[in-house]
């Protein structure tokens, strides 16, 4: 007659989750504990003093910036575009072969052959040309003239010689050249992609400081989510009957375990005993 439902037979039945006392009573304990510190560390975030690490001081010094320097393109220009690989080469070997080395070495074995003609080569000749008594003559001129024209000879092929010798030296030069422009527009390349680099990490890193730091509240929050749940695995389901309820279905179930236990045991007549145990366990309880 009226809310018939309330009433009602196996409709009424309802399920609850309990765990034994002494577990539950250490969980509203954890959960107090839990809570206590959960205000506590709310709003204590520990990324909150995080600053933001500024990387232009690191690489390009106090003040300056990426734009403050030549662009990639332009240092390419000033080494690599604009390049004269043959007057590249004639200034290399113009300043290998004419340069301060070349020069002193000449210039020190010409002194040397110029002392030996002077101390050694002259006074022998004058002391025989004056035992022939042809001192005075035109013959002594040609012949001092012809000496020193030796020297000049000599000091000539002599110079040669050296820079010849100096001529692998001033290709080496010149490839050194080239490398190193080529190089330093690498070198300059890697530097720059290192920078873009760090500053994408970085920028990740301070980014993910701040998402942190905006989420902690929720952080904290995550681990009184996880002690909620920390009995998850360890429950007990009760079943609360209704007024009517004729716990038919723990008859039944009693009566099926007994039967498969008793057959496990002695086979078909166990079966039958274990199941009429069963039923007066169903009945009885």
């Amino acid at each position: 007659m009226g809310g018939g439902g309330d009433s009602g037979g196996s409709g009424d039945q309802r399920t609850y989750i309990r765990y034994a006392p002494y577990i539950e009573e250490r969980h509203e304990d954890f959960l107090n504990e839990v809570y206590s510190w959960r205000e506590l560390l709310k709003e204590d975030s520990p990324f909150d003093e995080h600053v933001a690490t500024d990387l232009d001081p690191a690489f390009f010094g106090t003040g300056y910036v990426l734009s403050s320097f030549p662009s990639l393109y332009d240092m390419y220009g000033k080494f690599m575009a604009g390049l004269d690989i043959e007057a590249l080469f004639d200034q290399s070997l113009e300043d290998t072969l004419n340069g301060n080395a070349a020069n002193n070495i000449i210039s020190t074995h010409a002194t040397t052959l110029s002392d030996d003609l002077e101390q050694v080569v002259l006074p022998r000749y004058v002391t025989g040309m004056r035992d022939v008594n042809s001192v005075l003559s035109s013959t002594f001129v040609v012949g001092k003239a012809m000496l020193e024209d030796r020297r000049e000879k000599e000091l000539t092929k002599y110079a040669a010689e050296i820079k010849y010798r100096l001529v692998p030296t001033a290709v080496s030069r010149w490839e050194k050249h080239l490398d190193w422009n080529r190089t330093v527009v690498m070198t300059y390349a890697e530097l720059l992609k290192l920078y873009v680099a760090a500053s994408i990490d970085m920028g990740t890193y301070d980014y993910n400081i701040a998402s942190k730091n905006k989420l902690w509240p929720f952080t904290v929050l995550d681990f009184e989510r996880a002690a909620l749940g920390a009995l998850q695995g360890a429950r007990n389901s009760e079943t609360m009957a209704g007024e009517d309820d004729s716990g038919l279905g723990g008859i039944i179930g009693g009566t099926l375990a007994g039967a498969a236990a008793g057959w496990t045991v002695g086979g078909p007549l166990g079966a039958v005993v274990g199941g009429a145990l069963g039923l007066a366990g169903g009945l009885l309880g």
